[in-house]
């Protein structure tokens, strides 16, 4: 329930502070007074769109911002799902810069649009003139039958299977989709995976026989540096020049001649004993790479060849090497091995698609039901209450017709068909209600799902329209008992429906010397009389008038 509202520097208002109360009120004022601004006021609060034209003239920020009283409404669940902290008093706030920033807030939190939304249509619901229209909309009318028939669980259970059989039926398309794409390409992956696996590729081979080929390629360079390792580490014996291990052990000979008188002699010794064997060591390494170093032209020859194999398969397949080749040699064999079970994985996706849409369609047959068996109760309750609002002969006809593709909500749309005269064809309530019959019935549909919506607020926007009289008493007669456990507000110019508030405010404007400004009021008891008095007679209020007005609201206490 809506318990103040507050309006800083937004279009005419400068300053606004107002409480409502629980029950029914109503609020009056001359047209161009200002009601439209500030129901732009709380539609800002609902989410709306910001636009910054709507900042008073010379002002840098508009503030609006609203307290709620939430007790008893069900909505520590919602609040808990947002992740926002539930308080039974709450307060939304809105705050437009004339740069064009917008910020929200919940109880001080700020929000985005997509979290005030949500709890804001929980809160409030706005009635104006144009929402008449929405009779014709198929979606507004099945949400109407939803709401009476109170079948959220059936929803639920068949939007769950519907996600399940959208997600199945995609799976299965593009399993066919790659399927066929396979059997296009099956013989030139063939074709590709035959060269890789022919070529017997294995991950170091290039490397290797890149450093095979340098060696073959240079081979006597290489033998006759290691010839000459040898000859200068151990010479043959035909040579009277002595190699490096003679010199080695000549050195080691003296050293062990003078050792006695030298506490470090037996150390040098070990160590020239020890490079000594480490140079023996060397030269047999030397003579065995000799002896296995040969110019091989035809190995070479080989070698050159493999490695221009290599690196023609490189070129074509766009790799730079060779483990990058067998990855794809193995996506290539894992396509063609994959290929043999399409089959069987589609035949599985058909298999799970159809039991998908079994289940889908058991879900939306539940939910069809659950629909069609709140048409007659809607049909009578609607015909009932559009008879005590004046329409004497009204014969309404809810259809629920099926659709031809399955949707997320479900497989129905919904269509209310309106008669206002007698023996008159039932027909689309847009091609043949008026202004005054469009509005009668949507208040009946309100009225009628007022409590299975559980909105604390309504406010109704001028749907008295076209009506006036004992209609207009009626129709404040409805908006009196839909007032009972909620808060409805009525902007209203008919007495009849003025009389029956709990509390009447009034929106006016008032000059000053810099501009106009709107400001709304609660009327005291006297100031109602006059106010009623003058929507019964207009500017000049006469004794008659002022008569009038007593016994009207004298007749409603």
């Amino acid at each position: 329930m809506l318990k103040h509202l507050s309006i800083h520097h937004y279009a005419l208002i400068s300053e606004l502070e107002i409480d409502f109360s629980e029950g029914f009120s109503v609020m009056t004022g001359e047209t161009g007074a200002g009601k439209s601004i500030i129901l732009g006021a709380l539609s800002l609060l609902m989410g709306s769109r910001a636009d910054t034209k709507s900042i008073s003239e010379g002002q840098q920020k508009c503030v609006i911002e609203g307290a709620f009283c939430l007790k008893g409404y069900g909505l520590e669940a919602f609040f808990e799902q947002e992740g926002l902290d539930y308080s039974d008093e709450c307060v939304i706030r809105r705050e437009l810069t004339t740069t064009g920033k917008s910020r929200s807030f919940i109880n001080d939190t700020p929000v985005t649009l997509q979290q005030l939304k949500p709890l804001s249509t929980r809160l409030i619901d706005i009635h104006s003139q144009h929402q008449n229209l929405l009779l014709s909309d198929e979606m507004f009318c099945l949400d109407i039958v939803d709401s009476l028939a109170d079948n959220e669980q059936q929803k639920a259970a068949y939007l769950q299977t519907f996600r399940v059989y959208q997600d199945k039926h995609a799976a299965l398309e593009k399993m066919k989709r790659e399927a066929s794409q396979m059997q296009q390409n099956a013989d030139f992956i063939a074709y590709q995976y035959e060269q890789l696996e022919s070529a017997n590729l294995r991950e170091e081979e290039l490397e290797e026989l890149e450093q095979l080929q340098q060696r073959l390629a240079n081979a006597e360079t290489i033998q006759e540096g290691y010839a000459m390792a040898i000859h200068y580490l151990r010479p043959d014996d035909a040579t009277e020049q002595q190699g490096a291990i003679d010199q080695i052990r000549q050195a080691y000979q003296s050293l062990s001649r003078i050792s006695e008188f030298l506490p470090e002699g037996e150390q040098l010794i070990e160590r020239l004993e020890s490079a000594a064997i480490e140079l023996e060591d060397i030269v047999d390494s030397c003579e065995h790479q000799l002896s296995n170093t040969d110019a091989n032209p035809q190995k070479l020859e080989e070698i050159e060849t493999r490695i221009s194999e290599l690196h023609t398969l490189l070129r074509k397949f766009g790799k730079d090497n060779i483990h990058e080749l067998i990855l794809l040699q193995e996506s290539y064999a894992e396509q063609l091995s994959r290929s043999d079970s399409y089959d069987f994985e589609i035949q599985q996706l058909e298999e799970q698609t159809k039991a998908a849409f079994a289940a889908m369609e058991a879900a939306a047959d539940k939910l069809t039901a659950s629909r069609k068996k709140v048409a007659p109760k809607m049909k009578k309750s609607l015909e009932d209450r559009l008879k005590k609002l004046g329409v004497t002969h009204a014969a309404i006809e809810l259809q629920i017709n099926a659709l031809e593709i399955y949707e997320e909500y479900g497989k129905d749309n919904a269509i209310i068909l309106f008669a206002a005269n007698k023996n008159q064809s039932l027909r689309n309530v847009s091609e043949i209600a008026s202004g005054g019959e469009m509005a009668r019935l949507m208040l009946s549909i309100k009225a009628l799902i007022a409590d299975t919506q559980g909105l604390p607020t309504i406010i109704f926007d001028e749907v008295d329209t076209g009506v006036s009289g004992e209609v207009a008493n009626e129709m404040g007669s409805v908006m009196q008992e839909m007032a009972t456990g909620r808060q409805i507000i009525s902007i209203t110019h008919l007495p009849q429906i003025a009389v029956k508030g709990n509390r009447h405010y009034k929106v006016y404007k008032q000059d000053t010397e810099l501009r106009t400004e709107t400001h709304i009021r609660c009327l005291s008891s006297e100031e109602r009389v006059q106010e009623i008095a003058m929507l019964l007679s207009g500017a000049a209020i006469t004794p008659e008038a002022i008569s009038a007005a007593k016994a009207l609201l004298h007749s409603e206490s």
